[in-house]
């Protein structure tokens, strides 16, 4: 149960980017100044995970208007303490570490019915939520947040009764995903942690966050399929809401929706040219 299969072709996230051949020939612009205080957001701390593991600490930024049953399933399991001393029994070197399950294998779950997947959402274009780095031919490639996603074309929302498009995250390195086994509506409470960019997961697997602190952590936990004497463990995860005050840490986020933030996407993809995607674009955080 709840296993994720990869495969073997690791598709373009985008074969375009919208960039003319001229465009494209231009010098890469420098890297921009040091962002200004607007150019920072504070996440919401309750949706924000925090994973102590015994590699350091891993803090996720959840995303509930992308998945918001797995979201609230995650963070009722985390208060419950579900989810603290477990392995990563499941971990793959260029893919993803799982973890999640109570019996540490792979074929439990917690005493709540299975979700129905979230692998895709609509999207209200004027809801300015979405934030769009790139327009290939009819589609929108941007962030939700900090997660990367690809979604129809806006000018397809005119179009649709609900005025909406369809939307899924993509999986870049550090994208959370919820594990399952063959039926597509089975995820309980394993999720993975992607370690490498894997966009043939998109629409497969349910995204519901991103990894903005600790990728170094989530690349050092032993690597086996099953791990062999798993000792790599969630020491203790909680949302960032319960940490008491004086040892909470602060956080910050680069605002994918201000100027800093535009004018580094101009500069990866003048750079990156036709194989631009969402993952060439890192997100400024600051912890304290």
């Amino acid at each position: 149960m709840t296993t994720i299969r990869p495969t073997l072709m690791l598709a373009a996230i985008a074969l375009a980017a919208g960039l003319a051949p001229a465009a494209m020939a231009k010098p890469v612009p420098r890297k921009a100044p040091a962002p200004t205080a607007r150019d920072w957001r504070t996440p919401d701390p309750q949706n924000i995970l925090v994973i102590d593991t015994n590699k350091g600490r891993v803090i996720v930024e959840l995303a509930p208007e992308a998945a918001p049953k797995h979201v609230e399933r995650i963070q009722v399991l985390t208060r419950r303490g579900f989810y603290d001393g477990g392995t990563f029994f499941r971990v793959i070197d260029k893919f993803m570490d799982q973890t999640g399950d109570p019996t540490n294998k792979g074929d439990g779950g917690s005493d709540l019915p299975n979700l129905k997947a979230e692998f895709t959402w609509r999207r209200d274009p004027a809801s300015g939520t979405f934030v769009t780095v790139a327009r290939p031919t009819g589609a929108d490639i941007g962030f939700l947040g900090s997660m990367p996603a690809i979604g129809q074309g806006a000018d397809y929302a005119g179009m649709t009764s609900d005025h909406k498009v369809s939307t899924w995250g993509t999986y870049c390195p550090g994208v959370l995903g919820a594990a399952r086994d063959e039926d597509n509506d089975s995820a309980n409470s394993q999720f993975f942690l992607m370690r490498y960019a894997y966009p043939s997961l998109d629409k497969r697997y349910t995204a519901f966050g991103r990894v903005i602190w600790g990728m170094k952590a989530v690349r050092a936990i032993k690597v086996g399929e099953p791990v062999p004497d798993p000792q790599d463990r969630m020491i203790k995860v909680r949302l960032l809401a319960d940490i008491p005050a004086t040892e909470r840490p602060k956080i910050k986020v680069i605002d994918t929706r201000g100027p800093w933030f535009k004018a580094e996407v101009a500069r990866v993809r003048a750079r990156e040219g036709a194989d631009f995607s969402p993952c060439d674009i890192d997100i400024p955080v600051r912890v304290k």
